[in-house]
């Protein structure tokens, strides 16, 4: 049997030339937040899943009764499109679950300034976590606790992105406690900034000030097996997160005009005029130690240069060049974009990995993990080939605007036909979220409660309803 729910949008499709009411939207969405508010959040905060009871939460190496996630999906980006919601609505309903997960967050935020992965509120559990409560109380030793603040798979990036919002949002801005610490967060991450302007993989205090400032070279040998060194030190681009790094800077100078922020984001775009690979592979690796060589991380992660974050890095240094308009940043991007052209495997798409100077794709072995030239048995957990082409020719486009387009378009719609622009585009994902609810007000995939799906479905419904609201229809 059909929900109420879906006969509602399927009436006010037929009555609005195909645009869902922003009422029935909206009702969708205090559905789903309230489910989840209600039967999900541990502390005020997520797991990555659920069993379809919501009662056992899953992360990425654990599953527990009272466990969140910090990593996406969970706490930070279910939180973030909550909050999305309220700013489309202001309904109360939002706000306050919201307000909740940030809680959450700064109930597990470490001594260190960000977070670790996922954090479990069961007592026993609790204490092997080194936090900043802990600190401020007197706690000065953190013994064999758990202090390392990750960066790894848009972790504190997404928290702080989160908190970022929420500071900014005017319903809080009498939340002390979520400024201060806040700021202790961004603090923290500033700190951690190398003097050659990146970030580690993690880090448990502030940069270290003697590290050189080198220029990215090839090493003279390099072994390929694989070493088993420890890797969270170094200067780290895997899985895109000096590009989510930036993400957050360029909103924080965006909001407050800090200039610390600024100077950051220079920083770490000199970093990547440093990092660009010579040729005959001007683009970037996935890690680099202090020398400035490519190295190895996991044991499927050769040096190597990178067909796939070295995309995210020419992102980053464009808009670098928009905020700026200093021509330095632009330099790197056409030679890395020839050696894109140059460098695609037989069926269009690139590498994963490029043996250094040679430029010879590398793979690995499935279960034994020896590196070769072989692409016939790779492991399956892995992209070791992926597929740039889309994103290519989208960077291309937006290369061949002008700044002051760029900064229009980077500010968004600004006139009510733009926002009905926006809303007509928006609307097919709004209802399809709205419809794809059960009737307990959850999104089911894989027989579980999916974190991911909530964030994409809560999106794409405030997205619409905001910008129905700003159109004036």
């Amino acid at each position: 049997m059909r929900s109420l729910l879906v006969l509602a949008l399927s009436s006010s499709f037929a009555l609005a030339a195909d645009l869902p009411d922003p009422a029935v939207i909206t009702a969708a969405m205090k559905k789903a937040v309230t489910y989840a508010h209600t039967n999900l959040a541990r502390e005020g905060g997520y797991a990555s899943s659920y069993d379809k009871e919501g009662k056992i939460g899953e992360v990425e190496h654990a599953k527990s009764p009272t466990i969140i996630s910090i990593q996406p999906p969970g706490t930070t980006t279910m939180g973030l499109a909550i909050l999305k919601a309220y700013q489309a609505t202001g309904d109360e309903v939002f706000l306050t679950a919201a307000k909740d997960a940030a809680k959450a967050l700064l109930k597990c935020q470490l001594a260190s300034g960000g977070w670790d992965s996922d954090f479990d509120f069961d007592p026993e559990k609790a204490k092997k976590y080194y936090l900043r409560s802990d600190l401020e109380a007197g706690d000065k030793e953190p013994g064999k606790r758990r202090n390392s603040t990750t960066l790894d798979d848009n972790k504190t990036e997404s928290a702080l992105l989160f908190l970022l919002e929420m500071v900014h949002e005017p319903a809080c801005k009498d939340d002390a406690e979520l400024k201060r610490c806040t700021k202790f967060a961004f603090d923290a991450l500033l700190a951690a900034q190398a003097p050659i302007g990146a970030w580690p993989q993690q880090f448990s205090g502030p940069a270290d000030t003697t590290a050189p400032v080198l220029k990215a070279s090839y090493p003279e040998t390099w072994s390929r097996t694989f070493p088993a060194i420890k890797y969270t030190s170094f200067y780290t681009l895997n899985d895109d997160n000096l590009q989510q790094i930036a993400k957050v800077l360029f909103r924080a100078y965006d909001l407050e005009k800090d200039e610390r922020y600024l100077a950051a984001l220079k920083k770490l775009g000199d970093f990547f005029l440093l990092a660009q690979m010579p040729e005959p592979q001007p683009v970037w690796a996935q890690q680099y130690d202090r020398d400035m060589h490519p190295v190895w991380a996991r044991k499927f992660e050769p040096p190597s240069v990178t067909g796939n974050e070295s995309v995210g890095v020419m992102e980053v240094l464009h808009q670098l060049w928009v905020l700026t308009g200093d021509d330095k940043y632009l330099k790197p991007i056409q030679p890395a974009l020839a050696w894109f052209e140059r460098s695609k495997l037989p069926d269009g798409t690139h590498a994963r990995f490029y043996e250094l100077q040679t430029n010879k794709p590398l793979f690995f072995v499935k279960d034994t993990y020896v590196l070769t030239y072989d692409d016939s048995n790779m492991p399956t957990h892995y992209s070791f080939k992926v597929s740039q082409q889309s994103n290519l020719d989208t960077f291309k486009k937006q290369l061949a605007k002008g700044r002051e387009e760029l900064q229009l378009n980077f500010a968004g719609p600004q006139k009510p036909k733009d926002w009905a622009s926006r809303a007509k585009a928006a609307a097919s994902k709004a209802k399809k979220a709205a419809e794809s609810l059960d009737s307990e007000g959850r999104w089911i995939k894989n027989d579980e409660i999916d974190g991911a799906e909530f964030v994409k479905g809560m999106m794409a419904m405030a997205n619409y309803v905001e910008a129905r609201k700003k159109s004036g229809e």
